[in-house]
């Protein structure tokens, strides 16, 4: 059992924070170019965020099942080949095949998870509990703070300076932010 979490543990974690990454910069950049447009339509702005995410959920997910499952039936016939012998229904393609869906969940899942705890303001707004300017700002900041989050986790996995390189992420974010938020006032 902690065999099988072991070898598939690298890989979940590279590509979930891939992953999670590429759908907070894309959220951020919904944001940017949506929510703090002259008068952006908050309904719009949330159905473009979910919308997207699942997109991108759906998009990850596919990618890393296929490849994932490209690469692991790569490695069955080279052992097949070495074991002189089909390796059909055994523990090994069972085994392959169970990473390649746990990998597929976890991917198709991080987008959309990261898009339901942006939302959030977007969402007080909607109701009026915020004017969508501050929770344009908060999901900003939400957002911000999760490549934060991220980026010291990696830090931290890497036996590196958690603090350094979630600061980092959130420099990257920032710039990202204030390119996007540039672009949109020019056009």
């Amino acid at each position: 059992m902690f065999e099988r979490v072991r070898e598939i543990g690298p890989i979940l974690r590279r590509l979930s924070m891939n992953t999670l990454f590429d759908s907070t910069f894309m959220q951020l950049g919904i944001i940017i170019g949506s929510a703090f447009a002259a008068n952006p339509d908050l309904r719009l702005v949330m159905g473009t965020l979910v919308a997207s995410s699942i997109s991108l959920g759906i998009s990850s997910g596919v990618s890393v099942y296929e490849s994932e499952t490209l690469e692991r039936e790569r490695r069955v016939v080279e052992l097949e080949k070495a074991l002189f012998r089909k390796l059909d229904n055994t523990v090994i393609t069972e085994n392959y095949r169970t990473y390649a869906m746990i990998l597929f969940v976890v991917n198709f899942f991080t987008p959309i998870v990261c898009c339901s705890i942006i939302i959030v303001p977007l969402i007080l707004a909607a109701f009026q509990l915020l004017d969508t300017a501050t929770a344009s700002w908060v999901s900003v900041t939400v957002a911000l703070s999760i490549l934060f989050v991220a980026g010291a986790y990696l830090g931290r996995l890497g036996k590196q300076k958690p603090f350094i390189k979630g600061l980092r992420m959130v420099i990257f974010g920032a710039a990202a932010f204030t390119i996007g938020y540039l672009i949109q006032i020019l056009i």
